[in-house]
C-alpha cells in the first residue's frame, strides 16, 4: 500500500482572526437596547402618568382614588407605590441600570395589575384583558434573565450578564412584592 503524505497542512485550532475579534457592540447589544428603551420608558411615562399627571395621566390624588376604589388603602400610598415601580423600574430597564431589580418592580407591579384589574376580562387587550401586563412582565423577565448588553451601566457588574440567578431574583422579588402588596389591600 501506498504511504499517506505527513506533510499536509493541519486544521487550524482556532478559527480565523476575523471570527475570533468580537467587535465592542454587537446586533445583540443594540437589539436589547431598543427593546430596554422602548418598554422601560412606556413604563417609565406610564408611572409619570400616575405620579405627576404628564403625559395624559391623572395624577397621584386621582390615581389614588382609583387604586382605593380596587380595594388598596390608603389608596395614595398605594398609587405613589405602583407609579414609582413603573418609573425607577422602567427607568432602570432603559438605562440597563441594576436590571434585575428593575426587572422585579416591573414583574411585581404587572402582577398587580393581573390579578386586581385585568384578569377579570381574560386574555386580550382589546376586551381589557392581561396581555399587556404579561407582555411586560416577560419582557422584564428576559431581560434579567439574558442581561441588559454592552449598552447598559450593568455592562461593569457581575449581574450585568445575566443568568438563572438575576432571573430568579426578579421573578421571585417580584412575585413577593406582589403578594405582599396585594395582602395588604
Amino acid at each position: 500500500m501506498a504511504e499517506r503524505s505527513t506533510n499536509r497542512p493541519s486544521a487550524p485550532s482556532e478559527p480565523a482572526a476575523r471570527y475570533s475579534i468580537e467587535p465592542w457592540s454587537s446586533a445583540r447589544d443594540w437589539g436589547l437596547l431598543l427593546i430596554r428603551l422602548a418598554v422601560g420608558l412606556l413604563m417609565a411615562g406610564h408611572g409619570a402618568q400616575k405620579l405627576f399627571g404628564i403625559f395624559g395621566g391623572q395624577g397621584l390624588t386621582d390615581t389614588g382614588k382609583g387604586f382605593a376604589a380596587l380595594g388598596y388603602h390608603p389608596g395614595k400610598l398605594f398609587a405613589t407605590i405602583g407609579g414609582l415601580s413603573e418609573l425607577l423600574g422602567g427607568l432602570g430597564l432603559a438605562m440597563g441600570l441594576l436590571t434585575p431589580l428593575a426587572a422585579a418592580a416591573l414583574i411585581g407591579v404587572m402582577i398587580n395589575a393581573m390579578v386586581t384589574v385585568t384578569s377579570a376580562h381574560g386574555l386580550w387587550e382589546t376586551e381589557g384583558g392581561m396581555e399587556y401586563s404579561i407582555c411586560i412582565a416577560v419582557v422584564a423577565l428576559g431581560i434579567a434573565a439574558t442581561g441588559p448588553g454592552r449598552l447598559a451601566f450593568d455592562r461593569f457588574f457581575r449581574w450585568g450578564a445575566g443568568g438563572w440567578a438575576e432571573a430568579a431574583f426578579a421573578l421571585v422579588l417580584g412575585g413577593v412584592a406582589a403578594a405582599i402588596t396585594l395582602s395588604l389591600r
